[in-house]
């Protein structure tokens, strides 16, 4: 599997927000590698409230949280189909599970994707016997990391070749850039458009248009992020959009300002 990758996808002025919180990411345990991405940690001191923005992934997220004047808790965050923020003040800390699109149905394979989709559940319902102490109490990273590993190992993902397939093709649509349309997708992997749908509604969350389109919102940002000038016209076809109204109209829903704008910045509070 490779390592966990460096991009800042998703992340609303990643820049600003690494200036004030220390975050990380760090690789599972060998046998957990197949079905996450990472594991992510962020840890902050702030003397002023700062609202974090993300435009979330199709992946299901376990979180550790420790707010200030808070007891810990843990949440299986569901995809989250807005942009999502967060407030932050004080001191915190944060320990996260990102599973691979897909990954996390072997760890709750009793329960269809769908039903995690834009919800946050305590984690007890879903996993009890978690030891929250072990996770967000030590200062030393790797002892945080060991007790992730440990508590998803002891969950004992099933083997499910669905769920192998599922993760499989969301990396395909998340790598090509030439899959635009889900027809023509399901036909290239010798499946009709309603076996498709159900595949990923029971194992992602989310259709395969909608991640389609939520990773061109994605490219789309990174961009924005990192590029001087972007031609947002040449940019809107090369991410398969019909014209670029359309692609301003998709990033303005989902972000909450229009590409022109969010490129001058500042976009967070």
């Amino acid at each position: 599997m490779a390592p966990p990758r460096r991009d800042t996808r998703g992340i609303v002025d990643a820049a600003e927000l690494f200036a004030r919180v220390d975050f990380r990411r760090r690789e599972p345990a060998e046998p957990l590698r197949p079905y996450l991405e990472h594991y992510w940690l962020i840890d902050w001191d702030l003397t002023q409230p700062y609202a974090s923005h993300v435009v979330p992934h199709p992946s299901v997220n376990v979180v550790f949280q420790k707010y200030a004047g808070q007891e810990g808790f843990g949440e299986v965050s569901g995809i989250g189909l807005e942009l999502f923020t967060q407030k932050l003040q004080g001191r915190g800390r944060v320990c996260g599970i990102k599973f691979r699109p897909g990954g996390f149905r072997p760890f709750a394979p009793d329960h269809a994707a769908t039903e995690w989709t834009g919800r946050r559940v305590p984690l007890p319902e879903v996993c009890p016997g978690a030891d929250l102490p072990a996770v967000l109490t030590p200062d030393d990273e790797d002892a945080r990391v060991a007790a992730l590993d440990a508590f998803l190992l002891d969950l004992g993902p099933r083997p499910d070749p669905q769920a192998d397939l599922a993760m499989a093709l969301v990396d395909r649509i998340r790598t090509d850039r030439t899959i635009r349309r889900v027809g023509d997708f399901a036909r290239a992997e010798g499946m009709s458009v309603r076996v498709m749908q159900r595949l990923f509604a029971a194992y992602v969350g989310v259709g395969p248009k909608w991640i389609i389109l939520r990773y061109r919102i994605h490219q789309a940002l990174e961009h924005a992020e990192t590029s001087r000038e972007v031609d947002w016209a040449g940019l809107a076809a090369d991410l398969g959009y019909a014209d670029q109204a359309h692609l301003v109209r998709d990033f303005t829903a989902t972000v909450g300002v229009p590409p022109t704008a969010y490129a001058a910045g500042p976009h967070t509070g």
